[in-house]
């Protein structure tokens, strides 16, 4: 008889299949989602019940924390695939709920605390500050019109503002206090502000609003918040992996010829805030500027200038950036609509020619009969990737070269794309700025969003998404699908859309630079005697960058 030894096994060979089998079951489990809540606002020991699906059959090991806070065991009434039934614990001002099933987390949505939520003080109003005493109607969807009554708004906006709320996707480990919801403002690129008087303020939600804390921010004073539900959206927004830049950048200008009286206009393009892009601050700046934050940009004006002067103009900002992400039922998307942003971002300009017959022939073979926008956008995405040839080298021309010759870069491919999708019905506009590449440089770059009604706007990058991108740029491995629908966080966007600005002088000598960080119509404007001069934009400089 010979003696066969048993096969040695390793240190740890047992756990390597328990191991890869945990890793395949984790990679096929579907993430919960929540599609409700109900209510909104509840209390100690209220039943709060959550909707939504892929919670699983059982508890188990799986559970929902409000607000960061995870109740007991004893407050779970009922646990099902779709349904969750628990007792409200005791939690601070208001939060997201968070449903952790297995190795996944859901999406969020916003509980507020009852005994918290402020009040208007009853009896009648007797300082100047702004009071809000109705919201109508109390829920809205994204872009929708409300009218806000009450007193003391002031009879114009001024530096005013309505605010809604807004949240990020907190990073593991943040304490619940310090991930309290922030805010978004009404956007005046969605045509927002409808009316401002002292007792009546009619606005649009804004794109990034969630249900929450309403305010109105006058340079009177903040009026009392008041709870106002988004709804009717269908889909959900994540912000996430906030990214903080200090930026700076600047102008040189050296004068050859000039006598009295002259002028020199410089506009300054500035980081433009967005629901992705925000609590943009000004951190330094050597000359006070002519108009302050006029479209995103800062007017500066030089006069009398003599020959041979040479000056400078040098901004620094620091810009808080999200990833954005972007989920929804293409099913539940409403088709048609009379929004102000379908009205305007579906005009053919200049730059974006929607009329021209090769665009519009293009723009009805690729979407046919299809009325959903949703699907429209993704119909001519998907054949810039397949057919645009987008490539990182610049290319001449601008959308209707990059059709007719098969060949774009990412300045073109972003307005071949709102071409075609303003030419099929969808509202889009093109954005300018800079990637942040791996060595912290800056390079220019362009991108494209579009328009859902109820929704707000979703971004697309048709250049990265066919991996049209800088070697020193770290792409995302799975870059065709994740740039239709959701944006990184490499970015600072300088504009959204062209901004059209007015010359100073109708006889004044205007500079524009087509391809640079920002997109607008002006950029340099000389009057009088200023008969020759040189100008150097330099390129945004990241002076730090610090990752949450």
């Amino acid at each position: 008889m010979v003696f066969i030894p048993p096969k040695r096994v390793p240190p740890g060979g047992f756990l390597l299949p328990l191991f890869l089998t945990a890793l395949l079951l984790s990679c096929r489990e579907k993430a919960p989602v929540i599609e409700s809540i109900n209510p909104r606002i509840g209390a100690l020991g209220e039943v709060l019940s959550i909707r939504g699906k892929n919670f699983g059959a059982e508890r188990r090991e799986s559970y929902v924390t409000i607000a960061g806070t995870a109740p007991t065991n004893s407050s779970y009434l009922s646990w099902q695939d779709n349904l969750i039934t628990l007792r409200v614990p005791e939690f601070g001002d208001s939060g997201l709920v968070y449903v952790h099933a297995g190795r996944k987390k859901s999406n969020g949505a916003l509980f507020s605390n009852a005994a918290v939520i402020p009040k208007p003080a009853p009896g009648p109003e007797t300082s100047f500050a702004p009071r809000i005493v109705s919201v109508e109607p109390p829920a809205g969807a994204v872009g929708s019109l409300i009218s806000i009554k009450g007193s003391g708004f002031g009879s114009s906006r001024e530096r005013g503002g309505v605010f809604f709320s807004w949240d990020a996707d907190s990073a593991p480990g943040i304490p619940a206090e310090a991930a309290a919801p922030e805010s978004v403002e009404v956007s005046e690129a969605e045509f927002g502000y409808d009316l401002w008087s002292e007792r009546e303020i009619r606005v649009r939600v804004p794109d990034g609003a969630i249900s929450g804390n309403l305010e109105v921010r006058t340079l009177r004073g903040a009026a009392r918040p008041v709870f106002f539900e988004v709804s009717g959206k269908p889909g959900t927004k994540t912000f996430r992996d906030k990214r903080t830049y200090i930026i700076s950048y600047s102008v040189d200008i050296q004068v050859k010829e000039a006598a009295n009286p002259n002028a020199l206009y410089l506009w300054v393009p500035q980081p433009v805030s967005s629901a992705a892009q925000r609590k943009i601050e000004l951190l330094s700046r050597n000359h006070e500027p002519f108009v302050e934050n006029h479209r995103s940009t800062t007017l500066f004006q030089f006069n009398n200038l003599s020959p041979r002067n040479a000056m400078n103009v040098n901004l620094s900002y620091l810009v808080e950036v999200y990833a954005l992400e972007t989920s929804l039922k293409v099913q539940a998307i409403k088709e048609g609509g009379d929004s102000p942003a379908k009205s305007v971002y579906t005009q053919p300009s200049p730059l974006i020619p929607s009329d021209d017959p090769r665009i519009k022939a293009q723009a009805a073979a690729l979407v046919g009969r299809e009325r959903n926008p949703y699907i429209k956008a993704r119909r001519i995405y998907e054949w810039l990737m397949a057919e645009g040839n987008i490539r990182t080298e610049p290319v001449n021309g601008g959308a209707i070269e990059a059709l007719k010759e098969k060949k774009a870069d990412p300045y073109t491919a972003a307005l071949l794309f709102c071409a075609l999708a303003r030419a099929a019905g969808v509202p889009s506009l093109p954005a300018a700025g800079v990637l942040v590449n791996r060595n912290r440089q800056a390079l220019r770059h362009y991108w494209a969003e579009f328009w859902i009604d109820d929704f707000g706007w979703i971004p697309l990058d048709p250049a990265l998404g066919a991996g049209a991108a800088p070697d020193s740029f770290n792409l995302r491995p799975d870059a065709a699908a994740y740039y239709f629908g959701n944006l990184d966080n490499q970015r600072l966007t300088f504009s959204r859309g062209q901004t059209v600005l007015s010359q100073m002088d109708p006889r004044g000598r205007a500079a524009v630079f087509p391809r640079n960080y920002a997109l607008q119509n002006l950029w340099e404007e000389a009057t009088g005697g200023l008969e020759s001069y040189s100008s150097l934009w330099g390129d945004v400089t990241i002076t730090g960058m610090y990752i949450q």
